[in-house]
């Protein structure tokens, strides 16, 4: 009966430690791709598209929309915040030399600039331009005649880019804690990569 209990207990704590890597692993890939960013296109795009029916204005103002949320994409994998010993959450960007602005309580250079930063950064943006390739009022406002090959780049291109994405993230683990996403349980400690 003992063994039974002990059996119902390991059992329940495998499905609770893989629950709770599920979880960690659906928040870290929101961190990694541009969740808010898209939402921000995927709502105003409509309304500056004039639903795909652009005029020279409306591919001027979708245009800067375009601009203003890939440069969203690659400057968030650059933001890392800490909490420091008081309990503060402090932000920053990653730097060659630390994060920055830095408070002094925190050892700033364990924030610096790495490759892969950069290659978040890329990937950031590659995911942000399939959703903005794929968005029909995108195409008919950019690339008319391009419509009709829509339907094979929407089975074949989100896959692909996706596996590519997530193969780079797990080649290239993200442990920046980005404008928006503070560690509650970390206080200022270096990180190795």
């Amino acid at each position: 009966m003992a063994e039974n209990k002990s059996s119902k207990k390991s059992k329940r704590s495998f499905r609770q430690t893989l629950g709770d890597k599920t979880f960690s692993g659906v928040a870290n890939l929101i961190k990694l791709l541009p969740t808010g960013t898209v939402f921000l296109f995927q709502f105003l795009n409509p309304v500056l598209t004039n639903n795909g029916n652009c005029h020279t204005i409306n591919k001027y103002l979708t245009g800067i929309l375009l601009g203003v949320c890939g440069f969203s994409c690659c400057f968030s994998s650059f933001t890392d915040s800490y909490i420091d010993e008081d309990g503060v959450t402090h932000y920053g960007i990653a730097t060659k030399n630390g994060i920055w602005p830095s408070s002094g309580a925190t050892n700033s250079s364990a924030y610096k600039l790495r490759v892969g930063d950069f290659i978040h950064a890329v990937f950031s943006l590659l995911v942000f331009g399939v959703v903005v390739l794929l968005d029909p009022n995108t195409v008919e406002c950019y690339y008319p005649s391009f419509e009709s090959n829509q339907k094979m780049l929407l089975m074949v291109l989100p896959p692909v880019v996706g596996a590519l994405s997530s193969s780079v993230f797990v080649m290239f683990p993200n442990n920046r804690h980005g404008l928006g996403y503070s560690s509650p349980n970390q206080i200022s400690q270096p990180r190795d990569c």
